[in-house]
């Protein structure tokens, strides 16, 4: 084991910390205190879609941080002096607790500075690895997330019961010191660990959007140029929901618009790959295409994520209107999933696999992943029942909400654990701090789904059809979301069947 592992996963700890005990009291925060100005009815939802935004910009930043990484300063220095904007961020959440423009400052530091270094941190635990002990890569990977919820653990324990005894400034401050912490430690380290360098891909004459554009603008004698035109018609369309910015907001909009040249672009691509030959070598046109058959897998895992990150939204609200003790905060019950986390790593590893493969069942990669969507659209299926009982006028205990914390939890194991080792190894050795940061993005993508479900459920003719059903709007949300993830969790299992597994680890 690679002795510099501890500073990594150290700085792990406190750095999700620091993350978790801001975003766990978030909600309730805007709720209780920085929304107050607006009227009741319509605060749960603005806080809901601030609360969303944010969460979008987190895992937006990374495409940001993993360019810089790979193109220019290489994975430490980003980390390091991006943590330091992070640290900023906490700042000025804790010294503007009734200033809404100073505070949305510090939740953009946040989301800078956390994104930034999200995809960099798990893929520098992989630099620190080579093909001789990439065994031992995975098991580190799985440590590294048990730290992660190991920090998010006392942070949705403790940061609710500041909030509520000493007030803002001391809730949002404590993960500020623990952020400055987690830097330090970091920093700490840099004489120890392997810094692989920023690579060149920028003056690499076949680098991946080149090969990109040589396939979408080369012409092949006798055939048409159809890849060109869906790629054109990504960018319409994505300018006509750039346009849709007054009505949807700029975060949706764009992201949305986002999406848009992304898919049809890839698309366009993967029509016309073959013309690349004409320029470019068999191998750079076949990591083009390894990588796109990636980002599929990536685009099915989004649904996962917009069941996930509601739990600190959505489910949260709906324990507002749960039966529960005095003294046990709403946003407490969060405390639940990385303890549930802590458990079942451990447990699966030790137990649960090792029992599939005594019995014959070959638990790989993807089979993990696609069990995880489907289990976390079973846990929204039980958390929608638990909001029809809710509606129907019934005192329903807090208690109940175990059962879908226990099979949102399982899910995020099967996904998120498995997901950052499986996105490293699948990465091309030039592209690691960028495939990392499209993982990263699938999250974004995930929360950009659940702001044009809240969207969408505004209208006039969507609101008629959902009281046509006899469900409350949040009721029916949740079934919503659970047939998503559903049908998403079928066709990764599909996709998955022809998928063809790499090993990019260093030689």
């Amino acid at each position: 084991m690679p002795p510099q592992i501890p500073y990594i996963i150290a700085n792990e700890g406190c750095e999700r910390f620091s993350f978790y005990g801001m975003r766990n009291i978030l909600t309730v925060f805007l709720m209780t205190s920085l929304l107050l100005a607006i009227p009741e009815p319509l605060r749960k939802g603005e806080a809901k879609e601030v609360f969303h935004t944010f969460v979008i910009g987190v895992y937006f930043f990374p495409l940001l941080g993993g360019w810089l990484s790979d193109r220019f300063f290489g994975k430490y220095n980003t980390i390091f002096w991006l943590s330091l904007v992070y640290c900023a961020g906490h700042a000025c959440l804790a010294i503007f607790e009734d200033n809404l423009r100073g505070f949305y400052f510090g939740l953009f530091l946040i989301a800078l500075g956390s994104g930034g270094i999200k995809p960099l941190v798990s893929s520098f635990i992989g630099d620190q690895f080579d093909k001789s002990n990439r065994t031992l890569a995975q098991k580190v990977f799985d440590a590294f997330y048990w730290i992660i919820n190991f920090g998010s653990f006392f942070a949705s324990l403790l940061m609710p019961i500041f909030l509520d005894r000493f007030g803002a400034s001391v809730a949002f401050g404590i993960p500020g010191a623990l952020m400055f912490l987690a830097t330090l430690i970091f920093w700490s380290g840099r004489r120890k660990y392997t810094h692989v360098p920023a690579g060149q891909s920028h003056r690499d004459p076949h680098g991946f959007l080149k090969v990109v554009r040589t396939a979408l603008l080369a012409q092949a004698p006798g055939q048409g140029r159809g890849g060109l035109i869906v790629a054109g018609l990504g960018v319409v369309l994505a300018i006509g929901a750039l346009a849709l910015t007054p009505n949807l907001g700029f975060v949706i909009a764009f992201c949305s618009a986002l999406v848009l040249v992304m898919g049809f672009g890839g698309i366009g691509a993967w029509m016309q790959l073959e013309r690349a030959r004409a320029v470019h070598p068999a191998e750079a046109v076949e990591g083009v295409r390894q990588v796109l058959r990636l980002l599929v897998l990536f685009a099915l895992v989004t649904p996962f994520w917009s069941l996930f990150d509601q739990k600190a939204s959505t489910w949260v609200l709906q324990a507002d209107q749960m039966a529960k003790p005095e003294w046990f905060k709403s946003s407490m019950m969060q405390a639940l999933n990385p303890a549930l986390v802590m458990i079942l790593i451990p447990f699966n590893n030790l137990v649960l696999y090792p029992l599939l493969a005594r019995l014959g069942l070959k638990v790989t990669a993807l089979r993990r992943m696609g069990a995880g969507i489907a289990f976390a659209g079973l846990a929204w299926i039980v958390v929608g029942g638990l909001q029809l009982w809710i509606d129907g006028g019934h005192a329903v205990d807090i208690t109940w909400q175990v059962l879908p914390y226990a099979l949102l939890t399982l899910g995020e194991v099967l996904v998120s654990a498995t997901g950052l080792e499986f996105a490293y190894s699948q990465a091309p050795l030039a592209m690691k701090g960028v495939i990392t940061s499209f993982w990263n993005l699938s999250v974004t993508i995930g929360n950009l789904w659940v702001l044009l479900a809240n969207s969408s459920v505004k209208g006039a003719a969507v609101t008629a059809y959902i009281q046509s059903t006899g469900t409350s709007v949040t009721a029916f949300q949740m079934f919503f979301f659970a047939g998503f993830a559903l049908l998403a969790a079928l066709l990764f299992a599909l996709y998955a069947r022809g998928y063809r597994m790499q090993d990019n680890y260093r030689g």
